[in-house]
């Protein structure tokens, strides 16, 4: 029973089954999935052969790394790059530093721990990013600073494939060392290993680095110049699949392309969605792919599950789950290590260390390539995978104590640690309500980048799942402001709920920046006086633009016309303003307005004022009509 059919109703029952029970019983559907290849490949024996199936799977991650690019800007990148350098580039160095230290006091020689080092440096692309994704983390601060790590790893297998060859060795450790018992190298697929297509085969080293980045150049033109044309060629034949199958196309071919240069599929797929990002085509090409990626995405898992070597793991288990603890542990240390050193704190670094503990699939890859260079032998190999797909199966379980320990920062609101601010913008929001929300929402959609600050967790978190980046902190500390760049903004609007804090902040503003626009939210006409006297430039009393409105329905209803009351309206709007400028100059915060003599009076007089302004804008209006 292998037919394509029955292997295909077998993966497609069991994640019918078990990823819905994993949702529900709140494990995710990545350890539904890892557990559904469990019980049909060890557990049933359904499902035997999965490398062919795995290949196939494997275009899961290619998909899911091009709609990430899609949602990338170039310039978002760009502003990535400390992070893909300084973070990724560190946590690949350490860790592989610490397992080839790990793995020489444990008897293997020194090329060998060192390619077992880079294999294990490599975290999972398909298991992170899916599980940030699942539940909204991916737009926090320790998500995208894990998504830097996981882009920088998939970079860096390019230079490790070229390094693993160099590392064999005539002549494996004796076979009594703790990992290595059999040097029997066998078949294991060695000899059914054939050379595939490509492009540089042959080629010298500046031949093949030129047809590289020929193919690079030509995927980076195409997207820029040609999508636009290609899709609305497709448009104009009215066939919704049409695009369905450009998207594979795009996918598709370009993941053959980088195959062709011996580049990484997934990595030159992620670049297309990169150029991709700004065209009017990126929701459809988006929508067309998500529906394949996730069904791909859950076939690589249960293949994972599925190839899991149960009999060995049976035979050794202490060994194989200590050595795959071990490997979460020193993964773990150094990411936690790295987390601090650049600013994450609280949440961001617990889900940065838990997250990214595991092995990945690229070290399926790595240790197969390893294998067939004389790298590893056929025993360690296979201990070296079935560990990997260990830590791949106990990572949902880390993603789960990262909620516990979340529902645990979640109670202590008042002392969070505060985000690491990495952008500015001209526009500054402090306070993102139901007042913030709406400014930053016309400013952005406009085209305007904004930085949002607010001191309320659990608002950043709601506004993180509607996919709004915002920084969790008090906008009226010094240090934080300067870190959102105040000194270099342009615009600051203060939307605090608290007209004490808003006020405090205005006032800190404008005597550390002059020349800055401040526009403010006032709760009501007592706190627009104390926001002029703090420097606001422009101040919006947050009920009275609405209850102005509200007043003209009123007067359309009791016998004015349309037109009648929007005259009235514009009339009260004008008196209103000129009236908060005058009494400003006589409120006084030491006294109740109500005691102030000088302000009662002027007050009832523009009072008058404002009769006789309605009376006399109606009166002229008439007599327009009448001439």
């Amino acid at each position: 029973m292998d037919s394509f059919l029955f292997q295909a109703s077998v993966f497609l029952l069991a994640a019918v089954i078990a990823v819905p029970l994993a949702a529900r019983l709140g494990l995710g559907s990545v350890l539904g999935y890892l557990l559904a290849g469990l019980v049909i490949g060890p557990g049933l024996g359904l499902i035997v052969a999965t490398d062919d199936i795995q290949h196939f799977a494997e275009f899961g991650v290619v998909m899911m790394l091009f709609i990430i690019g899609l949602e990338l800007e170039p310039r978002a990148l760009w502003d990535m790059r400390h992070r893909l350098i300084g973070l990724g580039g560190l946590q690949i160095v350490l860790t592989t530093s610490a397992i080839l230290a790990g793995g020489m006091a444990l008897g293997l020689a020194w090329p060998t721990a060192l390619a077992v080092g880079l294999a294990l440096a490599l975290s999972s692309t398909a298991i992170v990013l899916q599980t940030l994704n699942e539940k909204n983390l991916m737009q926090t601060n320790g998500g995208r600073s894990a998504f830097s790590v996981l882009l920088t790893q998939d970079i860096a297998v390019i230079p490790i494939l070229v390094i693993l060859p160099l590392l064999s060795i005539p002549a494996f450790v004796s076979p009594g060392t703790f990992l290595q018992e059999n040097s029997d190298h066998g078949d294991h697929g060695t000899d059914a290993h054939h050379a595939a297509m490509s492009l540089v085969e042959g080629l010298p080293g500046w031949g093949a680095a030129l047809v590289t980045l020929a193919v690079i150049a030509a995927i980076i033109l195409a997207g820029v110049y040609g999508a636009r044309p290609l899709f609305r060629y497709i448009h104009a034949a009215h066939l919704p699949e049409m695009f369905t199958a450009v998207a594979l196309l795009i996918v598709i071919g370009i993941a053959f392309l980088m195959m062709l240069v011996g580049l990484s599929p997934a990595l030159g797929t992620f670049l297309a969605g990169v150029v991709l990002a700004n065209s009017e085509f990126r929701h459809e090409l988006e929508s067309d792919i998500e529906p394949f990626k996730g069904l791909l995405l859950g076939l690589f898992f249960i293949t994972v599950g599925a190839g899991i070597d149960v009999e060995s793991l049976l035979r050794e288990p202490m060994t194989i789950l200590g050595l795959a603890l071990a490997v979460i542990l020193v993964k773990g240390i150094v990411l936690y290590g790295l987390g601090r050193a650049f600013g994450l704190r609280k949440r961001g670094l617990w889900l940065f260390t838990l997250g990214l503990a595991q092995a990945g699939e690229f070290g399926f890859v790595l240790i197969s390539f390893g294998r067939q260079q004389s790298v590893f032998s056929a025993d360690l190999g296979g201990r070296l995978l079935l560990i990997i797909a260990m830590t791949m199966l106990i990572t949902p379980l880390l993603f789960l104590l990262f909620d516990y320990l979340n529902k645990g920062f979640s109670k202590l609101t008042e002392s969070a640690e505060e985000d690491a601010i990495d952008e500015e913008g001209p526009v500054l929001i402090a306070g993102i309500g139901r007042f913030g929300q709406i400014v930053n929402r016309l400013v952005r959609s406009a085209g305007h980048r904004t930085v949002v600050l607010d001191h309320d967790i659990k608002t950043i978190q709601l506004i993180r799942r509607f996919g709004v980046k915002g920084f969790f902190g008090d906008p009226t500390r010094p240090e934080l402001l300067h870190a959102a760049g105040i000194d270099s903004a342009r615009v600051l609007v203060a939307a605090l709920d608290d007209p004490k804090a808003t006020t405090k902040l205005v006032a800190y503003a404008r005597r550390i920046r002059p020349d800055l626009h401040i526009v403010a939210r006032a709760r009501d006409r007592t706190h627009v006086y104390a926001l002029y006297q703090a420097g606001a430039n422009d101040i919006v009393r947050e009920m009275f633009d609405s209850s102005l409105r509200a007043g003209r329905y009123v007067l359309e209803n009791v016998g004015m016309s349309e037109f009648e009351a929007a005259i009235a309206e514009e009339t009260f709007y004008h008196h209103d303003r000129r009236t908060i400028r005058e009494l400003a100059q006589l409120w006084d915060p030491s006294i109740p307005p109500a005691e102030n003599a000088a302000y009662v009076a002027r007050s009832k007089e523009l009072e008058r004022e404002l009769e006789t302004e309605l009376y006399t804008a109606l009166t002229e209006r008439g007599k327009q009509d009448a001439a």
